[in-house]
């Protein structure tokens, strides 16, 4: 890194620290200037003690030196320690600061950085540095040493100065002694730098450890992993590797604290020598009557000072050159730019609530591949169609609903809402219009009520319908608080386990409670029993009411709810028509030739529903084909 690049790191993270936290960056300043002085008090005054105990002074004179020694050196520690509490205070203000940095940032990236490995890796990262003392929180170290030990190298040579004005200390000795503090400055300097440079080996290596450390121990933790740990008897594996995860660390450590120690020793013994040389020095003036005995507990003690601060300035200087590399990667996380056009242009709110999508030949790449998603991907939907998206794993599905949110711009091609780029639009507003249940969809361990408006505050008879439109109704009536009942036990011990299918229930609630014009659902009753599974599917345009329902699956049950059914393939729409034997026979041929191998398919419709038989191949029941979403009479699940 170059000079200008260290300091602006060094004016930009100072920034930082002030804005996290005024009460911590101004507690840091004063705790480092009074504990800086705090050494100097009984010094100064305890060389003026012992000068008038060697002049000869009255009793009262001696009195009033002990007594401003102790009563000072008594204010600055009480003092310093009313400025560390206000420091301890500071701190956890700034580590709030730092906790919502965090939370901000995550919600203010793009979802394709969101789900860019990188990006979640440099996160992981800068945040395990944190954890080992680096970056801003290495701000505070930084700032109380640089103003500690400055303090104290002038506060030294103002206390030796005077030494250079004894006529009974030749000139040739005060410039060996000039001379002697130099060359312990710099045997201090390289030591230092050879000692961080070590130290830098050692935790570059362990950045990566401590981030696998750390999933290993999430993951031991979890209640959920217990099952597997047990089941499949993982505790030995799991402790043998720990236990030499953690050897071999521990050995490297020891290895590098061993060199350090080393390094270490040799400016340590450069300091002693000259402590030596002063002594000898002040003893020979001593001896010419030059100098008096407070004098030299003055000098010797303010050199060793002077010294011990110099080192030390030295030592904190070059960490902080080290740290501005790991705020260089800190910075370059909160500073990924967020690409998605936020637009201008409003939602139109229409009387009629009349809304039209199109997709007009969109193609898609997720970032850093070569493979499209969706290709050629054209087709047009209104305010209150039922539109079944089928299709195996990976064919697109998921992606097509990603471009429909706005999570994610086309490569290639435009969707317009009412013939509007869709990228015009103000996007906090263009999200406003989709309530979307995605298949890894998160709860929180907040209260029900709270999980189903997505929010602090939420209407109850509101929460309440949703829930029960969902098929959730029978389980809050045993719940025992009601929407105010806590989901886990992350924070009230009190909390409900919920099953998946329950979970998927609040979710679906929670769609239903934004109210938005258009309702996604992608796999909604992928965790449900049979019975649940038909119960959302039967009611399901009861709960769409007059809003745009898009339902993907990969099971063709859900397409006799539906008015016309999108078949992916490949990341292309390889049909798509209303209830009618082709489009059904092409999704079921799809769905069951990649399961089952060769298939021949017969569709016929039955008063606008469908009816799909299956012919398996020789050797093969019909039943055992059921698993791809058909079951004998071709509705899985259904009567």
């Amino acid at each position: 890194m170059t000079l200008r690049e260290h300091i602006s790191i060094a004016r930009r993270s100072w920034r930082l620290l002030y804005s996290m936290s005024r009460r911590f960056f101004a507690a840091i300043l004063a705790y480092s200037v009074v504990t800086a002085l705090l050494p100097y008090i009984p010094v100064w005054f305890s060389a003026r003690l012992i000068d008038a105990l060697a002049a000869g002074a009255g009793v009262q004179v001696l009195i009033r030196y002990a007594a401003l020694t102790v009563g000072l050196t008594a204010l600055g520690t009480l003092l310093s320690a009313v400025l560390n509490a206000q420091k301890e205070i500071g701190f956890q203000e700034a580590n709030c600061s730092y906790e919502w940095m965090h939370a901000e940032k995550a919600m203010a990236l793009a979802y394709a950085s969101i789900e860019d490995r990188k990006v979640s890796l440099l996160r992981e990262r800068i945040q395990t540095e944190t954890r080992m003392g680096w970056n801003v929180f290495y701000l505070d170290s930084c700032i109380e040493q640089f103003v500690r030990f400055g303090v104290q190298i002038f506060a030294s040579i103002a206390l030796t100065a005077s030494f250079f004005t004894l006529h009974a200390i030749a000139p040739a000795a005060k410039l060996a002694f000039v001379g002697g503090i130099l060359v312990s400055i710099v045997v201090a300097v390289l030591t230092s730098a050879r000692s961080s440079a070590i130290n830098m080996e050692f935790l570059k290596d362990g950045v990566t450890e401590n981030i696998t450390l750390d999933k290993y121990s999430t993951y031991i933790r979890n209640y959920s992993s217990g099952k597997d740990i047990r089941l499949y008897a993982m505790t030995a594996p799991l402790v043998k590797y720990a236990g030499n995860f953690y050897k071999t660390i521990c050995d490297r450590e020891a290895r590098a604290y061993f060199r350090r120690a080393l390094l270490r020793l040799a400016a340590v013994l450069m300091d002693h020598v000259l402590r030596f040389g002063v002594y000898l020095l002040l003893i020979s003036g001593a001896l010419r009557g030059g100098v008096s005995v407070g004098s030299i507990a003055q000098y010797v003690t303010s050199v060793m000072l002077l010294l011990a601060a110099a080192n030390g300035f030295v030592r904190a200087w070059q960490v902080a050159m080290t740290n501005d590399q790991y705020l260089k990667r800190f910075f370059s996380y909160f500073d990924i730019p967020n690409p998605m056009y936020q637009g201008t242009l409003s939602v139109e709110k229409r009387d009629d609530n009349d809304y039209c999508i199109e997709f007009r030949d969109v193609s898609f790449r997720y970032p850093n591949t070569e493979t499209y998603a969706l290709r050629h991907v054209s087709l047009r939907f209104r305010i209150g169609e039922r539109l079944a998206v089928v299709g195996m794993n990976g064919s697109g599905k998921t992606t097509f609903i990603k471009l429909l949110c706005r999570l994610y711009d086309p490569t290639e091609g435009v969707i317009l809402l009412n013939g509007v780029d869709i990228r015009k639009y103000n996007y906090d507003e263009y999200l406003s219009i989709f309530s979307v249940v995605f298949q890894d969809f998160r709860l929180f361990s907040f209260s029900l009520g709270q999980n189903v408006a997505a929010g602090a505050e939420y209407d109850r008879e509101r929460a309440v319908s949703c829930l029960r439109e969902a098929g959730f109704g029978e389980r809050l009536a045993k719940m025992p608080e009601g929407l105010e009942t806590s989901l886990y036990q992350d924070f009230d011990k009190a909390g409900m386990e919920i099953s998946g299918g329950e979970a998927q229930k609040i979710a679906l609630a929670r769609a239903l409670y934004k109210n938005a014009p258009f309702i996604v659902l992608d796999e909604p009753t992928a965790a449900l029993d049979p019975v649940s599974e038909y119960e959302v599917y039967r009611k399901f345009n009861e709960i769409s009411g007059g809003r745009t329902a898009v339902y993907i699956s990969h099971r063709l049950a859900s397409c006799r709810f539906c008015d016309e059914i999108l078949v992916f393939h490949e990341g292309q729409i390889v049909q798509h028509g209303a209830h009618d034997r082709r489009c059904v026979g092409t999704a079921a041929a799809i769905l069951q030739h990649h399961s089952h191998g060769d298939l021949r398919v017969v569709c016929r419709g039955v008063a606008n529903q469908h009816r799909v038989d299956v012919v398996a191949p020789a050797g093969q029941g019909v039943g055992q084909l059921g698993a791809a979403g058909l079951g004998r009479n071709g509705n899985r699940g259904l009567p």
